[in-house]
């Protein structure tokens, strides 16, 4: 039978219950003891979450959260209700889990580009499977990257280094660490308890909407930086690359050591985790041979709604939804094109999320306790390289190029001091400009522009065809109050780094590890950790002597 590695692996076979009904005001003990019950386990057998849900369709008539329970129990001989539900699919054994390191050897130098989710866990798997490890980051740790992010709201010129797109945590850091990301990788479960371990609520192990919190994340990078540092990576923030010192070889092309700002560094393996926005680092890449492609991405408008009437519309108004706090929401609308909302932030607020001066883009964000009156999500449909082909733009980095169109289009039509241009739901369904104030939590500013206008017409026809379906989900979602504020690029990268599957070695190289969402292999904080801890993984093996 399989083990859940999260316990013990010696231990008894770990069973997940799925299905459980939990009332809003049960105690979470009473679901545990049910998921015991349901499997014939001993009173005292250990168990423990694995997901909770809000179950909302009733839209406040029904009000509940569905569970899914891990019980470490081995039955012996199955009895003939457990192997009924196994039949059935309502209990299976639970994935094992795994560690992020692979031995204790002693290892070479392995070097990661990136502080972000990717870069981070590369750093510390790298580092438990007995590297030595250098991580460089281009921008500041978060003690400072704070004050230099609070000096652009104050100033409005972004620093290219260090702003809410680079440094400590990477864009992450300023996008409130949403989890809603799941995989079914079995390195979640370690990367979730070093995230909690630093700081992060126990409850991100489970919970299907899980959220650190942008404020909770600012005091957390400083102690997952330390729990590194202990294992024995090295940081060297405000380091750029500018370059590869590489040699030929009869196997392909080896990295001997990475140019930086601040120097030459020799290494034995170098995991790039450059996050989605380093656009310089892609083109330097690039004029040195590493092999890249045209990607999709996605492309829309951020929506900002009250709160209220979000919270009005998933949980209704009964007696048990202000239980369960500010309301959110996953929507999709497939028509065509197809559209669907992302990154939806409760209680929160809109931000200018550019790292070059003369673009615009926006992003959104929350606190631990969604504090804000404003709820907020991106509306976007996927962009492909035909796309980028009919705008005129080719190549490999085709997609940054229309980014960047797309990015100036809107900071001009904005007034070009990082104001955002702004358009009610309702006017740009009928494609007219909208009169009056226009509030918003976007820091800058609002002003009043042809959103419908500034889009691609494909956008646009995505955009208007999602919102007249997310009406009948919440209603008023497409009504006066919803506010559409543009423009949303940076959902997801638009190249990738071109790697072989089996090595995760980019193509043609011998060393050379491409990781996360800057890589094209990952899209949110859980999958880029996922994905960056097994590229460290590979690059400690590579780099034993």
């Amino acid at each position: 039978m399989g083990r859940n590695a999260a316990d013990h692996a010696s231990g008894p076979p770990v069973w997940r219950v799925t299905g459980l009904r939990q009332e809003l005001d049960e105690p979470d003990e009473a679901v545990l003891a049910r998921a015991r019950r349901r499997i014939r386990a001993p009173r005292d057998a250990s168990a423990r979450f694995a997901r909770r849900s809000v179950d909302a369709r009733g839209r406040g008539a029904d009000l509940h959260l569905v569970c899914q329970v891990d019980v470490a129990f081995d039955p012996g001989r199955p009895s003939r209700a457990l192997a009924r539900d196994l039949a059935r699919g309502a209990v299976r054994e639970a994935p094992p889990a795994e560690g992020l390191g692979t031995s204790i050897e002693g290892g070479g130098h392995v070097v990661v580009v990136g502080a972000g989710p990717g870069g981070l866990f590369a750093a510390l798997a790298a580092a438990l499977s007995g590297a030595r490890v250098t991580l460089l980051e281009r921008g500041d740790p978060i003690e400072t990257r704070g004050r230099k992010v609070v000096a652009f709201h104050r100033g409005a010129e972004p620093d290219p280094e260090t702003n809410l797109l680079f440094g400590d945590g990477g864009a992450g850091t300023y996008s409130d660490g949403k989890l809603y990301t799941r995989t079914s990788d079995n390195l979640e479960p370690a990367i979730l308890q070093e995230l909690v371990a630093a700081g992060a609520p126990e409850e991100i192990a489970f919970d299907a909407r899980a959220h650190i919190g942008t404020d909770r994340l600012h005091r957390m990078l400083p102690r997952l930086r330390a729990r590194l540092q202990e294992r024995g990576v090295r940081f060297e923030y405000g380091t750029r690359v500018v370059g590869l010192d590489t040699v030929e070889g009869s196997a392909g092309r080896s990295v001997r050591a990475v140019r930086t700002s601040e120097g030459e560094l020799e290494l034995d393996a170098l995991v790039l985790a450059i996050g989605h926005s380093a656009r310089d680092t892609w083109e330097e890449l690039a004029a040195r041979g590493v092999q890249l492609e045209s990607k999709p991405f996605q492309l829309g408008v951020r929506i900002e709604h009250p709160q209220e009437l979000v919270t009005r519309g998933r949980y209704g108004e009964g007696p048990g939804a202000a239980s369960l706090g500010p309301a959110s929401y996953n929507l999709q609308s497939k028509g065509a094109p197809p559209a669907h909302s992302f990154c939806m932030c409760p209680g929160g607020r809109i931000v200018a999320s550019v790292n070059e001066g003369g673009r615009l883009c926006t992003n959104g964000m929350s606190n631990s306790k969604h504090s804000s009156r404003w709820a907020n999500a991106a509306l976007v449909t996927t962009y492909t390289p035909e796309d980028f082909a009919a705008h005129g733009f080719h190549g490999p980095l085709a997609g940054v190029a229309l980014q960047r169109s797309l990015e100036e289009r809107f900071f001009i039509a904005g007034g070009s001091a990082y104001a955002a241009p702004a358009q009610r739901a309702g006017d740009f369904l009928h494609g007219r400009l909208s009169r009056g104030d226009l509030p918003s939590s976007y820091g800058f500013g609002t002003v009043p522009g042809r959103v419908d206008e500034l889009l691609p017409s494909r956008v646009r026809d995505a955009v208007g065809a999602a919102l007249v379906r997310f009406e009948r989900a919440i209603p008023g979602f497409s009504g006066r109050e919803g506010l559409l504020v543009g423009i949303e690029t940076r959902s997801s990268g638009p190249v990738r780094m071109v790697r072989e599957r089996s090595t995760r070695l980019a193509a043609g190289w011998t060393n050379l590890l491409p990781a996360g969402e800057g890589a094209g292999y990952a899209g949110g904080i859980m999958s880029a950790a996922i994905d960056g801890a097994r590229s460290g993984q590979v690059g400690a093996t590579l780099a034993r002597p």
